[in-house]
């Protein structure tokens, strides 16, 4: 494979291109050069034709030959390397004015007496190159044939400017092609010295430097949408080193709470002998710091599932409403134990997998639980539409800052120090509600108010079955292709 730089390779482009124009170019010129002396050949061989059939015919019959000789020698002064032949009707020599090279009479000899048109003829020869005429003589009066005449110039003088100009118009084409990769090689660096700043910044990329960016200003309009390109790209990777950093560091603060907890009970329990009752309330505290960190493990490969993509839920239909109902019974104790209020309102069927979305369900309806103060009420309000199914979750409490909202759904991220402070929660609920909605085509989104804190969910609706639209079921006429926003009622 080639490995030629880019600006070598533009480079000797702009020489072949140059070269090519100008070669075309040339041979145009050439062209127009040899038509444009030929012309002028003509003209002159036409005027000297002329000339010669006016002197023959202003002469008398019985004119000797000597004088006739003379007068036309006379005519025809000041023109070197002319070559003239009259011959009369029977073919005899009447004039003669120069030579023809060897072979150029036999070759071009005149046309016959009855011919009515004239004849152009060259004689290309290295030596002595001529153009000539051949044409028929006639009577003046009578029209009648009286004899041929032979008229040739030499045009070695053409064939010299020719051969100077052709070298000439060779070494312009090799100085100019030459330039052209010379200009070429100088604006492509130019050009591309944008893309050595680029390469000059991703080589000195590392951990430290993610917040580097390369300048967009006076860049070229072709490499705009590059630096473009370039600089969202290294915003995203400073992101996700930053998100990945704190997630190491949380990952290392949630396991080490447990791991702390059941280090010092074990020290304890080895620092003097017991009973076995009290053995046993040691063994049951170890035992939820083992069920808390078995639920934050299952709860990171969960997430690693969803990241590899390998969450395939099942497509069928979902009564939402039920779930919500399911899921009340298991949480009226907790809820009452904190003095909350549980309230469904609406229905909706999803279309997806009852497990996923039972669980996704459940993170929500406990993070509002864990977060609304005593005498407060967390409100589940189902809608739908013919394309999406919503679900709202709504609790009382503070406005949440818009910085915070958009992190919400981000692992072990919880935000205000109310919500870091509360119990059991390991800051992965949201993230795996994210993954599991994601997983089926919806959305979710968070908001905060005077109305407190929302949590709302679209997810793809269950088809309508063909006998309920059989008995009349009413149906919307349109349906967006993302999931609408719920207005506030």
């Amino acid at each position: 494979m080639s490995t030629r730089s880019l600006t070598t390779r533009l480079s000797l482009l702009f020489a072949v291109s140059t070269a090519a124009v100008l070669f075309v170019l040339g041979t145009t010129l050439d062209l127009a050069v040899q038509h444009h002396f030929q012309e002028m050949d003509r003209l002159d061989l036409d005027g000297k034709l002329a000339l010669i059939r006016q002197m023959l015919g202003s002469l008398p019959g019985d004119q000797p030959q000597d004088e006739l000789q003379a007068r036309l020698e006379a005519a025809l002064v000041g023109h070197p390397g002319l070559v003239v032949e009259v011959r009369d009707a029977d073919g005899k020599r009447l004039f003669v004015r120069g030579e023809l090279p060897a072979g150029a009479d036999a070759e071009h000899s005149p046309v016959p007496l009855d011919a009515s048109v004239r004849r152009w003829w060259e004689w290309n020869d290295d030596d002595r190159p001529l153009r000539g005429l051949s044409a028929p003589l006639q009577d003046l009066e009578t029209g009648a044939p009286t004899g041929t005449v032979l008229i040739a110039m030499e045009i070695s003088h053409h064939h010299a400017f020719m051969m100077s100009f052709r070298h000439i118009l060779a070494l312009s084409i090799l100085l100019a092609s030459i330039a052209a990769a010379v200009l070429g090689w100088a604006v492509t660096r130019a050009g591309l010295r944008p893309l050595q700043r680029i390469t000059a910044l991703a080589s000195g990329l590392d951990t430290e430097r993610l917040d580097a960016r390369l300048p967009e200003a006076g860049v070229p309009a072709e490499i705009q949408a590059l630096v473009e390109a370039f600089n969202s790209m290294l915003a995203r990777l400073e992101a996700g080193f930053r998100r990945l950093s704190e997630f190491s560091a949380d990952v290392a603060h949630e396991l080490r709470t447990p791991i702390a907890n059941l280090t010092l009970q074990t020290q304890v329990a080895l620092g003097s002998t017991r009973d076995a009752d009290a053995y046993r309330e040691i063994l049951y505290s170890s035992l939820e710091e083992y069920e808390r960190l078995a639920r934050m493990i299952n709860d990171m490969l969960y997430l690693a599932q969803a990241d590899d993509g390998r969450l395939r839920p099942a497509a069928e239909p979902v009564e939402l409403a039920e779930q919500v109902h399911t899921l009340f019974d298991f949480f009226d104790p907790w809820a009452e134990e904190q003095g909350v209020t549980l309230v469904q309102d609406g229905q909706a069927t999803a279309n997806g997998d009852a497990a996923m979305l039972r669980r996704a369900l459940s993170n929500l309806v406990s993070n509002a639980i864990r977060h609304t103060a005593q005498g407060g009420q967390v409100r589940v309000r189902l809608f739908s539409d013919a394309r999406w199914a919503y679900v709202r979750v709504e609790n009382p409490g503070p406005i949440v800052p818009a910085a915070q909202l958009e992190r919400l759904f981000d692992r072990f991220y919880r935000g205000a120090p109310q919500r870091s402070n509360a119990e059991s929660g390991s800051g992965l609920g949201l993230a795996i509600v994210k993954a599991i909605v994601a997983a089926h085509g919806g959305e979710v989104s968070a908001t905060s108010g005077a109305f407190g804190m929302r949590f709302e969910v679209a997810l793809p609706a269950a088809p309508v079955p063909r006998t309920a639209r059989h008995r009349g079921t009413s149906q919307p006429t349109s349906a967006s292709k993302k999931p609408a926003r719920i207005t506030d009622s």
